[in-house]
């Protein structure tokens, strides 16, 4: 990053940093959720299901590609050891050990719930310091309320088939 862009941020690029390799956990975390959940999960829908978390799992690899991308122009370090996904994750990770369809959607909905306050609080702390880290966080952020909302209306649907 630049001498100008430092100064734009001051004391506040550490703190920035760590939020963006803290949602970086939360993205690598969320990635793994989906695709692992789209290998396992059983039930009716089984194969809109999985392609709609096949897709999720692409986004999340995207959103992961773009906080690596402003970690790096603001002269940070992304996390390079996957264990530090889990000391250093906002949402966690919840295995998909019961792998019927109702229990993933579940699952991956309370996740997008929380990267939605996640990235709800990152905007927050960008808005008047870091126009381009909130940009990106904005992006993502509606990548994040979509997937909720097309979860929930899978969840729907499954609800009208088996009515």
């Amino acid at each position: 990053m630049g001498t100008k862009g430092r100064e734009l941020l001051g004391d506040k690029v550490d703190h920035i940093l760590e939020l963006l390799n803290n949602a970086l956990a939360d993205e690598w975390l969320a990635y793994y959720q989906y695709w692992i959940g789209a290998k396992v999960v059983v039930g009716p829908m089984k194969g809109e299901v999985q392609a709609e978390l096949i897709e999720h799992a692409n986004d999340e690899l995207r959103h992961a590609d773009m906080l690596v991308e402003r970690i790096l122009q603001l002269g940070g370090t992304p996390i390079i050891n996957p264990k530090e996904w889990y000391k250093q994750t906002n949402c966690g990770y919840e295995a998909p050990s019961d792998p019927n369809v109702w229990k993933i959607l579940d699952q991956n909905i309370k996740g997008e719930q929380c990267a939605i306050s996640v990235y709800s609080k990152l905007l927050k702390e960008t808005m008047q310091t870091d126009p381009v880290t909130y940009q990106i966080v904005v992006e993502i952020l509606r990548d994040e309320e979509e997937h909720e909302e097309d979860l929930e209306g899978i969840v729907e649907d499954l609800e009208n088939l088996t009515k």
